[in-house]
């Protein structure tokens, strides 16, 4: 795959993105805020028996977070949540199909953090 279908599917999941909203009856959430940037996500888990059901997430940010977090909670859906405690950047990579380099590195991790953050949470209930 080309580096322009990269670049295509980023800005596709930037302007489409897939999970963007609330989950009501989510049983885990955290938001997570780049202060150099500004980009803020906001996570929606919806957990059961260890398997994440649903994920959602709300949020402003550049087109790298908002492709990640489109991405990521995608990916995560039907995952057992001790699955997801074990993604890095190198998932987030693959998912949008480039290295966003240091500059970037928290825009594009920024959902994953906060979706750890949200079942850590969780699972300290």
């Amino acid at each position: 795959m080309s580096y322009d279908l990269y670049a295509e599917k980023i800005i596709s999941c930037y302007e489409h993105p897939h999970n963007k909203g609330q989950i009501k009856d989510a049983n885990a959430k955290f938001r997570e805020h780049n202060m150099v940037c500004g980009d803020d996500i906001t996570v929606y888990i919806k957990v059961k028996n260890n398997l994440i059901n649903d994920a959602k997430f709300t949020g402003n940010g550049c087109a790298i977070s908002i492709a990640s977090a489109s991405l990521i909670t995608d990916y995560i859906k039907n995952k057992k949540v001790d699955e997801i405690e074990k993604l890095d950047l190198n998932k987030i990579k693959e998912l949008l199909g480039i290295d966003p380099g240091p500059a970037r590195m928290k825009c594009a991790t920024l959902a994953l953090i906060a979706i750890k953050h949200a079942l850590k949470n969780y699972l300290t209930k």
